[in-house]
């Protein structure tokens, strides 16, 4: 055997798989894929979000929370393991309403998610109280509130990531880029993968390769029911510090660009479009009129990785011991809890009971049975 345990997949879920399998003690290697892979993490909005998470889905929604709140700690070992400086605060966070009706939705995702938490974290803030937060803009007339979580704060996912691949290495692990997965192979004692550069074998096997996960698991009978969506981003220039708190769709960066998104598109190509384009920077300015006279510098899209239900994924194979698969949309904010909760499990050979809500056989109903 190569190591204790393959990860296919080198983006924010596999790294921090890897990474928190390495601060285990275990052997790990992880494979990237090719250049031109799609990679979710470097689209990346930057928020560790909690509201709205899991508003039906309570493991989900606990999990979330559970996650934001191992991030400080996460973050300040893995900057020291890794010698990196990683941009992120946790503020708090803001979803902008521009009518009554979007005030009104809102406040009821709220309610649903506070009837499945002890303690309430997100509350509705009306105008006036919305306008003593950000003393350093003047809202649009649209404006009429916003609902406001303290749980909430937002990260450079691209600080992230490269903090993960040092991390990874300077505990002992491999990380081997340009090295696409063919297939994986049962074989006595774990599993052979079939890379470029030949093959490598494992007990165990963790694939978080995104959307390209259920054709690495399917062939070994481990569905990963998954859907992709397009979500297209503005940055701007350089503006004074302007916004506290970074918001659903609105945040300021450390180095003072403001981040605008995201569309959400049932397209499964990362072209970006004037029309997106227009219609982010269009709600932007309706919120903050200023940013008008901000310059556009970049656009870009990537593709979400969603399981068909929006809830994360964790799966082991029945028929194959060791086999993993892990796949979610919110690499970043579950990013604490997949090095902290989950690559212990993996370490340990099998996943919980508590993880059962996430399990692949949730969509399988008539199976369960």
């Amino acid at each position: 055997m190569d190591c204790d345990v393959l990860v296919i997949g080198a983006g924010v879920v596999g790294a921090a798989l890897a990474y928190g399998l390495a601060r285990k003690g275990r052997s790990v290697v992880v494979l990237d894929g090719a250049d031109r892979d799609l990679r979710a993490a470097r689209a990346n909005f930057g928020l560790v979000w909690v509201q709205g998470k899991g508003a039906d889905a309570p493991a989900y929604s606990a999990l979330t929370r559970q996650s934001s709140d191992l991030w400080p700690s996460f973050l300040n070992e893995l900057s020291d393991i890794s010698a990196s400086r990683v941009d992120y605060a946790r503020p708090g966070g803001l979803v902008y309403c521009l009518s009554e009706t979007e005030y009104a939705s809102r406040q009821a995702v709220n309610e649903r998610t506070h009837n499945q938490v002890a303690q309430a974290d997100t509350e509705m803030v009306p105008r006036v109280q919305l306008e003593r937060m950000l003393p350093a803009v003047t809202l649009g007339p649209d404006v009429v509130g916003a609902s406001y979580c303290r749980l909430d704060g937002h990260v450079n996912p691209l600080q992230l990531l490269a903090a993960l691949h040092r991390a990874i290495v300077a505990l002992g692990g491999k990380i081997l880029f340009r090295n696409p997965v063919d297939r994986i192979v049962p074989v006595s004692g774990g599993f052979r993968v079939s890379v470029s550069d030949g093959t490598l074998q494992a007990p165990r096997v963790v694939v978080a390769a995104g959307l390209a996960t259920p054709g690495l698991t399917e062939p070994l009978g481990l569905a990963i029911p998954l859907k992709s969506e397009r979500g297209q981003i503005l940055v701007t220039e350089r503006v004074a510090p302007i916004l506290p708190f970074p918001a659903s769709g609105l945040r300021q960066s450390a180095d003072g660009t403001v981040m605008i998104g995201a569309t959400n598109e049932k397209i499964a190509d990362i072209a970006v479009t004037a029309a997106s384009a227009t219609k982010l920077a269009q709600r932007a300015t309706r919120i903050i009129p200023a940013l008008g006279s901000a310059r556009l510098v970049r656009q870009w899209a990537g593709l979400r990785v969603l399981p068909l239900d929006k809830t994360p994924i964790y799966a082991e194979s029945s028929d194959h011991p060791g086999l993993f698969a892990v796949a979610c949309h919110s690499g970043v904010t579950l990013a604490a809890a997949h090095a902290d909760v989950i690559a212990p499990t993996v370490a340990n050979g099998r996943l919980p009971d508590d993880l059962a809500p996430f399990s692949n056989g949730r969509f399988n109903v008539q199976k369960c049975a």
